[in-house]
């Protein structure tokens, strides 16, 4: 068996001035690669240093500050209702409903909706009608009466005129032959005092027929004025047995039917909702901490079925119900085409304009950062820099301190900064 040669191998140290020389040139080697990285990467180092957290560029978005006009405005839902949607009522006291329409038909004005059945008002209507008519013709036989009573009294009155012109012609006899003694004088004065008396009662008389002719007209008068007020009382009459029948005060279509077919109803019980959609609104729920902000012919952005109309401001609530106030929108010439009851929409009311201000596209920030800080981008680095903003909008917000105009600004994706001094970011 030849043995190997391991017991004749000697372990030899190298000299020391061998590894001095090995050390100096792998030092010389890294001095040289630092070189000819150069200054940018110095730089880049220097740069990084001091940042707290590294993020990729690709999860923030990041944004310039410009100079511009902030359009103040509201992001609101609302819906869309009809600016006409009369509610329809019984008017009878007690009755049965007999409804001619179902939810959802469609109806012009004036076409009959329900009829309503009552006795009571029926035979008012009948009792008021026969009133009527006994009225008339007591009127009718007060004329016949008038004219007949005015007949007498005017003969009274020309009976005493014909003794009146009898008695002053046999006076006239008497003067003719007095002088000649051929009357005697107690006959002369008989005839005067006749005269006397005709003409008495002639005067008399005319003004009897004078005021027989007042009394009769006022008695007829007052049977003319006792038939006016009967004819009053039967239109009414009329009137409430017409509105027994329900008719469309529009055009539209039946929104809700509050009662059932041939139930009996009492008065001023609702029975329809009619919808008109000739005049639709926009009901906006908007946040009571806009509403010391709002106006009343404040323009507003409507968008509906993916296209964008204008309208105004009509109406606005005065009561807050769990933190928002209701408003209407009407619509700013003709109406979108489509719309339908109770349809959502979405609405952006301008509240106000600021022109030549520092904008900056809203974002996330704005919330997590309170509106206090945001996060300026110099060198690849972010800083969190302190700020002043001023009026918001939907999608910009306004600058008064703390940035200038061309300055990058992250406006999302800050939520991983932690509210780092300074994050690194990796492009």
């Amino acid at each position: 068996m030849i043995r190997d040669t391991s017991h004749q191998d000697t372990v030899i140290a190298p000299p020391v001035a061998r590894l001095r020389q090995r050390r100096a040139v792998q030092v010389a080697a890294v001095l040289a690669a630092v070189a000819v990285l150069g200054t940018a990467t110095y730089a880049a180092v220097g740069s990084w240093t001091g940042s707290e957290h590294s993020v990729s560029a690709a999860r923030l978005r990041i944004a310039g500050v410009t100079r511009g006009t902030l359009v103040r405005d509201a992001a609101v839902n609302g819906r869309i209702v009809a600016a006409v949607s009369p509610t329809l009522y019984s008017t009878a006291p007690s009755s049965t409903v007999t409804l001619k329409v179902r939810a959802g038909d469609t109806v012009q004005q004036g076409d009959v909706l329900a009829v309503l059945e009552s006795p009571d008002l029926t035979d008012e209507l009948k009792k008021e009608q026969s009133s009527y008519q006994e009225l008339a013709a007591e009127v009718a036989r007060q004329q016949i009466l008038a004219r007949k009573q005015k007949l007498l009294a005017q003969r009274d009155a020309d009976t005493a005129e014909i003794d009146r012109l009898s008695a002053q012609r046999t006076l006239e006899r008497y003067d003719s032959v007095a002088n000649e003694g051929v009357v005697a004088r107690i006959d002369y004065q008989k005839a005067k005092d006749a005269l006397r008396a005709a003409e008495i009662r002639a005067r008399h008389a005319t003004q009897a027929s004078t005021l027989e002719k007042d009394d009769v007209d006022l008695a007829l008068r007052t049977k003319s004025a006792q038939l006016e007020r009967q004819k009053l009382v039967l239109a009414n009459a009329q009137r409430r047995v017409d509105e027994l029948v329900v008719r469309a005060p529009v055009n539209g279509f039946i929104g809700t039917l509050s009662v059932a077919n041939r139930s009996v109803v009492q008065a001023n019980t609702p029975l329809m909702t009619l919808v008109d959609l000739s005049a639709l609104e926009v009901e906006l729920e908007v946040p009571e901490t806009y509403v010391n902000d709002l106006g009343l012919g404040m323009r507003a952005e409507i968008t509906v079925n993916g296209a964008t109309t204008s309208g105004k401001l009509s109406a606005l609530s005065p009561e807050v119900v769990k933190n928002q106030v209701l408003a209407r929108v009407r619509f700013e010439g003709r109406q979108p085409d489509g719309l339908r009851q109770s349809q959502r929409v979405q609405a952006r009311l301008l509240i106000d304009e600021k022109p030549g201000v520092l904008l900056l596209p809203r974002g996330p920030f704005v919330e997590s950062e309170g509106g206090r800080h945001a996060y300026l981008v110099r060198d690849g680095v972010a800083v969190r820099t302190p700020i002043r903003m001023g009026a918001t909008s939907i999608n910009a917000v306004e600058i008064l301190a703390g940035l200038k105009q061309g300055d990058q600004v992250v406006i999302a994706g800050t939520e991983t900064f932690e509210n780092a001094r300074r994050v690194a970011i990796n492009r």
